[in-house]
């Protein structure tokens, strides 16, 4: 070990100089680790939705061409930051090394899912990422990664299989959110909200809504891509009400969620591009829309309601709360019915 270096991980950036790691073109992946770092030898990668569906795209589904692809940007960059979506993703691993003045109450020996984005985790891999076949978001693999002193880490649950936790760390900001801008809502209006999610059948949609109903919504509404989406929520009883448009189509959406009154809150999980101004539209004047999809292009969301003269509040997710992982891991053991859709969403993943 070396002696202290910056807590934010500036002296792990290569290039360009000034700028934190996650704005970084590289940073320094090396094993050897600072007096306030953490090194974890790293069993399982987990890409956020949106990278992951822009790699398939770009390769049509090449499952030699997407892990060649993520290799070489783990490679060139030191970590796993997808250059065209800014996006990463997270990790399960071991903690092997801790500096004696690391602030986190992480132990060697213990397993651990990282809570900040692979956009700003110095990451080595060492199998080539041979043991992932390419065609899901979880990649199996062996490496190391290093943690910063201003780094989140969460400890995997005894009752939850591996797979299952990561994916819900992936998203555990969404629902967290969620439950406070409803409470705020609730508290500021003094009546509950309807809240619509777009995306509501996905992993942080399917989370946001428990949040919204278990917070005290007056209604919940999830907008779906297509009728198998549908019968899925149905099925797991995610909303009150079910919708089947397209994010992308701004008309379609707006006017399925104005046949239930507008939203007050509208969340967007979609990983697809082009989901901004049917938000914009479904959502009721002085209401609140959350983007949590970093597909989200945040000027055409800035910019389309301008435009549109739409009185709405637009919130970045951000991906921490203070104490999103376990308000999460929460709602999964209060609900049967969402746990039993989240473990079957999680395994679909490894498929």
């Amino acid at each position: 070990m070396v002696p202290i270096a910056s807590p934010v991980g500036l002296h792990r950036v290569v290039a360009p100089d000034g700028v934190l790691p996650q704005a970084a073109e590289t940073v320094n992946s090396e094993g050897e680790i600072y007096d306030n770092e953490a090194r974890i030898r790293v069993e399982k990668l987990n890409l956020d939705a949106a990278s992951y569906r822009q790699l398939h795209s770009e390769h049509n589904g090449d499952s030699e061409a997407i892990r060649a692809n993520v290799l070489e940007i783990i490679q060139k960059r030191g970590k796993m930051h997808n250059p065209v979506t800014g996006s990463g993703g997270m990790l399960i691993g071991t903690v092997e090394e801790v500096g004696p003045d690391w602030s986190l109450d992480l132990s060697v020996g213990q397993k651990i899912a990282t809570l900040v984005s692979l956009s700003l985790t110095p990451l080595e891999i060492y199998d080539g990422l041979e043991q992932w076949d390419g065609l899901s978001e979880q990649i199996p693999t062996d490496g190391h990664a290093v943690l910063f002193e201003r780094t989140i880490a969460a400890a995997l649950p005894d009752d939850f299989p591996e797979n299952v936790a990561l994916s819900a760390f992936d998203v555990c900001g969404a629902p967290a959110l969620t439950r406070d801008i409803v409470t705020r809502f609730r508290d500021e209006k003094e009546r509950p909200p309807t809240v619509a999610v777009i995306g509501g059948a996905g992993k942080s949609g399917s989370l946001a809504l428990a949040a919204a109903r278990k917070a005290g919504s007056s209604q919940t509404l999830a907008v779906v891509y297509d009728h198998k989406e549908r019968k899925a929520a149905e099925s797991a009883t995610l909303a009150d009400h079910v919708i089947v448009a397209d994010a992308t189509d701004p008309i379609a959406v707006s006017q399925a969620v104005a046949e239930h009154g507008g939203a007050d809150i509208t969340v967007v999980c979609v990983d697809v591009p082009g989901s901004e101004h049917g938000a914009i539209l479904s959502t009721n004047a002085g209401g609140t829309i959350i983007f949590f999809s970093m597909a989200t292009s945040f000027s055409g969301a800035a910019l389309g309601a301008e435009g549109l003269a739409a009185d709405v509040e637009m919130i970045i997710g951000n991906g921490y709360r203070p104490g999103h992982a376990d308000y999460t891991l929460s709602l999964l053991r209060d609900d049967t019915s969402l746990r039993r859709y989240f473990f079957q969403l999680a395994q679909g993943e490894q498929s």
